[in-house]
């Protein structure tokens, strides 16, 4: 077997078997996961959690998997859900606002061993917390992942009006952030 399988490769796999069609999805699309989950909730071991659930969830949902959408969507969109399921419990269980959490978590990026960003690097990620949930999650999917308008909204289920709405206030109120 291919150590890069092909989507449609994987797909073909997934009724025949599903058992190693899901170890070439962990494979091809794992880092990609990580990478989006970690820039929304920042923390690494947060980001391994939700990494885990992700592919747990994945893995029971196999079976409902429509074949004529993208396993990138689909992963993506599970992806996206824990990550947020993650934020919204971090908040209710420490009993702080979402706009303390961002300054905790944008303070602890800068200490973080898997940060090793510059300053602008540092400016940039510090914008991007203080954005709301919903443009944040788009302004990631689209600037660091590369999603076309329609992927996210296949992932998230918002028209791409709306997204493209998202996106362009996400990169106005970066901008202006990063001026002050």
């Amino acid at each position: 077997m291919k150590l890069h399988a092909s989507e449609e490769e994987i797909k073909m796999l997934l009724n025949s078997e599903p058992e190693k069609a899901f170890r070439l999805i962990v494979e091809k699309f794992g880092s990609k996961l990580y990478w989006h989950i970690r820039r929304l909730v920042i923390i690494h071991a947060d980001a391994d959690d939700a990494l885990q659930n992700t592919f747990i969830n994945a893995w029971k949902g196999l079976g409902g998997f429509r074949s004529e959408s993208s396993l990138y969507t689909w992963l993506y969109s599970i992806a996206t859900n824990e990550a947020l399921t993650l934020i919204r419990k971090r908040e209710k269980s420490s009993g702080v606002s979402l706009d303390d959490v961002e300054s905790i978590i944008s303070v602890s990026t800068e200490g973080d061993s898997y940060f090793d960003g510059n300053e602008v690097t540092l400016k940039l990620q510090n914008a991007i917390m203080k954005l709301p949930e919903k443009q944040r999650t788009v302004f990631n999917m689209k600037y660091f992942d590369d999603m076309s308008y329609e992927e996210i909204s296949l992932a998230l289920g918002t028209s791409v009006g709306a997204l493209k709405a998202s996106y362009h206030h996400a990169v106005k109120k970066i901008e202006r952030f990063i001026i002050e």
